[in-house]
């Protein structure tokens, strides 16, 4: 990967009129061709569409000027063109009108040429849907990408793009980043476009944004896309500044850092994982931060329950229309494993079940703004090892089997048989949901490799609506050299 060719590098050839939109589309595509049989990062492209934009579109007066970039094939519309979510149900779904998100993209200046692999609904921490096989990792075609958005980090960790579009319910711009070795910033709730749809994202746990290779493409990004929408049901104040002329400025703040090398689901944590915090706590001791070991006070295990509570309640409404559209029930054969036991899930959750499971977020939310009264930033692993093989199988076949009679079993065994199908992919991800459950900003950061060259990321949390602290400390670690 070339860090230096970010997305603002060709900007600024375009601006002095060194290279052309279209040429930049053409060179894309070349790089598509060359690369995406290796890693299977792209599920669909609009070569005509975007060439016909590159030569067509005022670019003029927009912040990147006609730069390339794939969007995730899960909830980021555009009208015409396929909206699969990695599932077989949707293989043949077209996008009848553009997102709000993507709206917003456009008008920042990029042109859209394809879409980027996911798995079946977003549901996983890798990128393998059935409907286009599995996605490889840039760094190691052994190893996965991550996910959700693994297509997205595979595309831009192999040079296809400068940057992608994608989304993070759970971690799933973050996990990417940290496998591939990229930025990866899930921002505050409400801070980026939703809607048309489905405007309140599971219960706003999940946001769209995008992964890029340096600090200053993620914090022109969030000056790109930050805004308040009249509709949207959770809103955040506009920062009234620039993030990229703060980035750029630098000037920088004296945070207070707490840092946490403990798995909150008490899962085990890779000597990997907690050496990319440590050398990075030096380093920041090394600046002048004042670095301390502490964690908040909330237990991870219950806070997952209530997360994987909404997971299944908004499955369940999810194919619930799915069901009335195609008038028939729907089959442990229409969809994946994992999305048909968490359906089954979800039918058995009550109103009252879903209520006190948002309650426990809100509980989080509150004790995390409390934590931050002590300490502006929190320092944990983004993952707790480095990308998993992508033959791995984190479920056996005799859970697969109960999974595939999801239907059959009781309201416990139900809740019983998504944790387990979960239990160990969440023990390679546990430091990123409760960032989507609280509504804070979290970003990723490319600091450290493993001995078999695998990339891994550290995480830093900020209070809601302090993305510019995390834009702050992540130009600190980018100029003092620890970007791998």
């Amino acid at each position: 990967m070339d860090r230096q060719k970010d997305a603002l590098y060709y900007t600024e050839l375009l601006r002095t009129k060194k290279v052309s939109p279209e040429e930049l589309i053409v060179d894309a595509f070349k790089k598509i061709d060359r690369e995406n049989p290796r890693y299977n990062a792209v599920v669909h492209t609009r070569r005509e569409k975007a060439l016909h934009e590159a030569r067509t579109r005022d670019f003029g007066n927009t912040l990147f000027g006609g730069v390339p970039i794939l969007i995730k094939d899960l909830g980021q519309d555009l009208a015409g063109e396929p909206s699969t979510s990695g599932s077989q149900l949707l293989r043949n779904y077209v996008a009848p009108r553009t997102s709000h998100f993507i709206e917003a993209i456009e008008k920042a200046g990029f042109i859209v040429i394809g879409q980027t692999s996911t798995p079946e609904f977003g549901f996983k921490n890798i990128t393998d849907a059935v409907i286009h096989g599995p996605t490889r990792n840039p760094f190691n075609r052994d190893h996965s990408p991550g996910g959700s958005s693994g297509g997205a980090a595979a595309a831009v960790a192999s040079d296809m793009v400068a940057i992608a579009t994608a989304s993070d319910g759970g971690g799933s711009i973050r996990i990417p980043a940290s496998f591939t070795g990229l930025v990866g910033l899930k921002p505050t709730r409400g801070r980026t476009p939703v809607g048309p749809g489905a405007y309140r994202g599971w219960q706003g746990a999940s946001i769209s944004f995008a992964l890029t290779k340096t600090v200053r493409d993620t914090a022109m990004m969030l000056d790109a896309l930050q805004t308040i929408q009249a509709a949207a049901p959770f809103q955040t104040p506009l920062f009234p500044g620039s993030h990229f002329q703060e980035q750029q400025s630098g000037k920088h703040r004296k945070f207070r850092i707490a840092y946490s090398l403990e798995s909150p689901v008490k899962s085990v944590v890779s000597a990997d994982a907690k050496q990319a915090v440590l050398q990075t706590v030096t380093v920041l001791e090394e600046l002048g931060y004042e670095v301390e070991e502490k964690k908040p006070d909330i237990d991870g295990i219950l806070l997952m329950e209530a997360y994987y509570a909404m997971n299944g309640a908004e499955t369940d409404a999810m194919l619930r229309g799915f069901a009335a559209k195609l008038g028939r029930p729907l089959t442990a054969d229409d969809m994946e494993l994992v999305s048909w036991s968490l359906y089954q899930y979800g039918q058995t959750i009550s109103g009252g079940d879903y209520s006190l499971a948002l309650g426990l977020w809100d509980q989080a939310a509150a004790t995390m703004d409390q934590f931050h009264e002590s300490y502006e930033l929190l320092l944990q692993p983004t993952t707790a090892a480095g990308a998993p093989h992508i033959d791995h199988a984190f479920q056996s076949e005799e859970l697969k089997e109960r999974m595939r009679r999801a239907d059959l079993l009781s309201a416990a065994d139900r809740k019983e048989v998504v944790w387990t199908m979960f239990e160990e992919s969440l023990g390679v991800t546990p430091f990123t949901q409760q960032a989507n459950l609280t509504g804070q900003p979290a970003i990723s950061l490319p600091v450290y490799r493993t001995d078999s060259g695998l990339p891994l990321g550290v995480q830093f949390t900020a209070p809601k609506g302090k993305e510019e602290w995390l834009l702050d400390i992540a130009a600190v670690l980018e100029r003092a050299g620890m970007f791998i």
